[in-house]
């Protein structure tokens, strides 16, 4: 008896199980998450702004009226390459407007389907694109509704207008300061005296 053929035999299985482990290994992507295409990969504000805190929204657009608060509305879908592009912006307004705004992002895929929507319901405003960004005064009138990827300065000369603060251009600036990865703040910059 040979043990030629049982050799052949044997390395023709390995390369069948290599193969197909290969195969297996590059069709499974799901822990690759990707912003420039339209896959799911899970809940863009945790995966690409790094902030579970947007979603669920703590006031729904009711409740903000109620309470006479500007209002951010920021439709998207997690299955879109321009929904995580901006949902790092969408942070950043958090960052800044957070605690005097209600931000609302809005899956449109949640929007229940109906023949009409009341101002109080989220439907209300959707267009049909995303992103798509509205921002509400206290007073529930519509001041921003742009669509796709604008920018955080877009959003915020808005909402300077909306809370009476002073334009970017007449206001102290304020840049992140980092005492380590978990401790931060925001402070005013200083100039000319060498500190930062």
């Amino acid at each position: 008896m040979s043990i030629a053929p049982f050799i052949s035999g044997l390395i023709k299985v390995c390369l069948i199980l290599f193969c197909s482990f290969s195969i297996w290994l590059t069709n499974t992507s799901s822990s690759y998450a990707d912003i420039n295409n339209d896959r799911y990969d899970g809940n863009i504000f945790v995966v690409y702004a790094g902030n579970g805190s947007l979603v669920p929204p703590k006031l729904t657009l009711k409740q903000s009226f109620d309470r006479n608060i500007p209002v951010i509305l920021v439709y998207y879908l997690d299955d879109n390459s321009d929904s995580k592009q901006f949902a790092f912006i969408v942070s950043r307004l958090q960052e800044f407007y957070g605690k005097a705004a209600s931000i609302i992002p809005v899956s449109v895929d949640s929007i229940p389907v109906k023949e009409k929507y009341q101002p109080d319901e989220v439907g209300y405003y959707y267009r049909g694109a995303i992103p798509q960004t509205v921002v509400l005064d206290e007073n529930r009138k519509k001041v921003f509704d742009e669509e796709g990827v604008i920018q955080f300065e877009a959003v915020d000369d808005v909402l300077r207008k909306v809370f009476n603060l002073l334009p970017r251009s007449q206001s102290v600036e304020l840049k992140r300061k980092t005492f380590n990865e978990f401790n931060s703040e925001l402070v005013p910059e200083e100039k000319g005296n060498g500190q930062s």
